[in-house]
């Protein structure tokens, strides 16, 4: 359904179990950024007012997540350490080429986003499946369907905006991009690391 071209090897839940504290931390501020990304997307793109409304829900949607992630950090005594860059998502931003098509660069920002979601989807599942923490396992079970809903929602705007067969096709070629990218990651304590 995700369309990811390259699995997460599940050894890296290893890595996130052995290091709870620094993969929560990194949970919460990817679901700031997912918040960050859905305001954006209605400053940059007002004239949109389906897509305005969409964002706004996502946006209190994905604080929401923040503050789950959050309260889990404080209930287990842990500090919420500072905001670490994600490359993953820095490389990801450099597949499409720069552009002063105002359309265009919205069906990228939206086709980027999708798939930020869907990596996010793949991961939640590989932590449920994988870590002992039960109360963790059941957490990132739930928080799934909704990434692999943000994912749907993301790519079908992209679609409206931009056509159907055009879309698939862009979407297709920063998939295949993403299965090299994501090859460097996986090794680190981070959602996307």
């Amino acid at each position: 359904m995700l369309g990811l071209k390259l699995p997460t090897d599940p050894r890296w839940a290893d890595i996130a179990s052995k290091n709870l504290e620094e993969i929560l931390t990194d949970h919460a501020y990817c679901e700031q950024k997912a918040a960050s990304t859905a305001i954006s997307l209605i400053v940059s793109f007002p004239e949109f007012p389906d897509l305005v409304a969409e964002m706004a829900a996502l946006a209190r949607e994905e604080m929401s997540h923040f503050e789950q992630v959050h309260k889990r950090i404080v209930e287990r005594g842990y500090r919420f350490g500072r905001e670490r860059k994600d490359v993953y998502v820095a490389r990801i931003n450099e597949f499409f080429p720069k552009t002063g098509d105002r359309l265009e660069r919205l069906i990228q920002r939206l086709l980027v986003a999708a798939l930020i979601e869907a990596r996010s989807c793949e991961r939640f599942k590989v932590l449920s499946e994988n870590i002992q923490d039960e109360d963790l396992s059941r957490f990132y079970r739930g928080l799934m369907a909704s990434e692999a809903e943000h994912y749907t929602t993301f790519l079908t705007f992209a679609r409206k905006y931009g056509g159907r067969e055009r879309v698939d096709a862009m979407w297709r070629a920063l998939l295949e991009y993403e299965a090299e990218v994501i090859k460097e990651f996986g090794k680190k304590e981070h959602i996307h690391g």
